[in-house]
């Protein structure tokens, strides 16, 4: 990835805005461009844009939305907030996680009401660390129909996106404003654009193995459940422009993809009575501090899986989930009419299985406490039949990238804003934190989608002004 020199530089083709990305963020920028009148480019590196988002749940995180209210589910900018600094420790940037939550609620009803996205709040249990139901996604809960809906929306709009389209070098001026960039086709032939402002939407570092070693060791081995297309390419563009970045060592990991199959099982599993138990028996953690850092926990036990224990009650509630009907159908569901046969069906003690879900049990009824500290006296024990997939954690995305204001600006370690580059989805940095543990449900397309929409009114504005 390199920057070159725009002294003396014209270009045949310009366009006001480049946009460098085609998933989440990339096309909320652009439709926000387009409602303001303004033709983007978006330039995605393959055939079909598709991104993190579309290996995602597609579940978006809004507050105070009119779906929201439908089912009198109260819900503010400062509980969401609130919610966000709770699970960072307090180390989100204040005024980028106001930005995004302030964003939320007018982001999704201006996608379902303006462009036709199908989002529908999920309702029936709260994700790790959620003081309100909040979750805004597609109704078969995936992040292919969320790309599905947006690219629908961004063709009704007008909007250009060129595939197969690798950007690989910006020029730029001696002051870090972006001139141009070059792209690359799969037949090796290059073009060369001009642009008066760039988005970077080109996510984060997850498919680096070097990066992803020397920022985060400890999944330098897990499974990579992200996009491959996520090298890092914006923080070494930012940087070389001289960008500040901030938080590298933050990521959503998640505990709970099925093995060997790579199917993502949904964590509303564990907040509505399962457990997860290694291949002893036994519980080894708080499955309610949240699914992200579940990932270590996990990769941590013998043999690095778990399995997940569930009964009919929760099948039920697994079935309305699409990834799930997958795993289901691939064979990664056990199914076992009581613990002595799930415990020979999954190879785990039985006398030690029986004492996991006997002392579960007790603490449901209030006799007695976990000592990881979950609660269970939310949800009904377990009872026969019973079920269980084999899960290993795995790295999804990355959190950290550059450091931007609550505009989407990218910005300099002293504060400045680079003239006109903008960053979001992850790119940027988050509102994660710095480590694992500081991922909140949904916080990936909550940055990517509103991050998309500042960065896009933001570059709007800077256009017309200019």
């Amino acid at each position: 990835m390199r920057i070159r020199s725009a002294e003396n530089r014209s270009f045949e083709i310009e366009v006001p805005v480049a946009i460098i990305g085609g998933g989440a963020c990339g096309l909320v920028a652009a439709l926000t461009l387009a409602d303001a009148g303004i033709a983007p480019l978006v330039l995605e590196r393959d055939a079909m844009p598709s991104g993190s988002t579309g290996l995602s749940s597609g579940m978006i995180p809004a507050c105070g939305t009119s779906m929201q209210r439908q089912l009198d589910v109260e819900d503010t900018v400062e509980m969401l907030v609130h919610d966000i600094q709770a699970k960072a420790k307090g180390q989100a940037d204040p005024a980028i996680a106001r930005a995004v939550a302030e964003a939320s609620g007018p982001t999704v009803e201006w996608l379902v009401a303006d462009h036709g996205v199908e989002l529908t709040l999920v309702g029936g249990f709260l994700y790790p660390g959620f003081s309100a139901l909040r979750m805004h996604a597609p109704p078969s809960r995936q992040g292919a129909d969320l790309m599905a809906g947006l690219l629908r929306a961004a063709e009704g709009a007008g909007i250009d996106i060129m595939t197969n389209a690798r950007v690989t070098e910006l020029f730029a001026s001696a002051d870090g404003r972006v001139t141009g960039l070059t792209l690359e086709r799969p037949d090796g032939t290059v073009e060369d654009i001009g642009c008066q402002a760039l988005i970077l939407a080109c996510n984060g570092y997850g498919g680096n193995p070097d990066m992803v070693r020397r920022h985060i060791p400890e999944m330098a081995t897990a499974e990579y459940f992200g996009h491959p297309g996520n090298q890092g390419d914006a923080v070494a563009w930012g940087t070389a422009l001289g960008a500040a970045v901030k938080h590298m060592g933050a990521y959503q990991g998640h505990g709970s993809v099925a093995s060997p199959h790579g199917i993502l099982i949904t964590w509303a599993l564990m907040m509505n009575g399962g457990i997860q138990i290694n291949n002893q028996g036994l519980r080894f953690s708080n499955e309610h501090r949240g699914y992200s850092e579940q990932a270590v926990d996990v990769l941590a036990q013998p043999e690095r899986i778990a399995w997940l224990v569930f009964d009919d009650r929760l099948l039920t509630l697994g079935r309305e989930f699409e990834e799930f009907n997958l795993a289901e159908a691939a064979g990664a569901v056990c199914h076992c009419a009581d613990p002595r046969e799930l415990a020979q069906a999954i190879d785990v003690p039985g006398e030690a299985l029986t004492g996991t879900l006997a002392e579960t049990a007790a603490w449901a009824e209030g006799d007695g406490e976990d000592p990881f500290g979950r609660d269970f006296t939310s949800q009904p024990a377990l009872t026969s039949p019973l079920h269980a997939i084999k899960v290993t954690g795995a790295l999804f995305h990355t959190q950290g990238g550059l450091e931007i204001d609550r505009h989407a600006r990218v910005l300099r370690p002293d504060g400045s804003a680079l003239p006109n580059l903008y960053a979001g989805g992850g790119a940027a940095c988050g509102v994660s934190g710095s480590q694992v543990w500081g991922y909140l449900s949904g916080n990936g397309l909550l940055t990517a989608v509103n991050l998309g929409r500042l960065a896009g009114q933001a570059a709007g504005e800077q256009i017309k002004a200019n």
